[in-house]
């Protein structure tokens, strides 16, 4: 288990998780990228419990990313890729900034 793991499974015991990612949304506050994992996952037939098998994390990080709880590291997020056999881009979706809209 990757220490972040370790963290992620922490807070969900508590009853809150943490922001994590790169779109600072707010004062202070972290938003996660969106994402088509549940969507993707679902195409496939498999349940949270098999994809994180797949991957080789913990079912609740499976849940806390399908959620937009916690973006994967880099390298988790290729071996997502790897696994849809979709690229990166087809899956995570970074929120657009406003003024890149305008």
């Amino acid at each position: 288990m990757h220490v972040w793991e370790s963290e992620v499974i922490r807070y969900t015991h508590l009853g809150k998780l943490p922001r994590y990612g790169p779109v600072l949304a707010g004062a202070g506050r972290w938003e996660a990228m969106k994402n088509r994992i549940r969507e993707l996952r679902a195409r496939k037939g498999w349940s949270q419990a098999e994809l994180a098998r797949r991957l080789g994390v913990s079912r609740q990080t499976v849940i806390a990313i399908e959620k937009g709880r916690y973006d994967p590291s880099l390298p988790l997020a290729f071996k997502i890729a790897r696994v849809f056999g979709e690229p990166i881009e087809a899956i995570f979706l970074p929120e657009e900034d406003d003024e890149l809209r305008a």
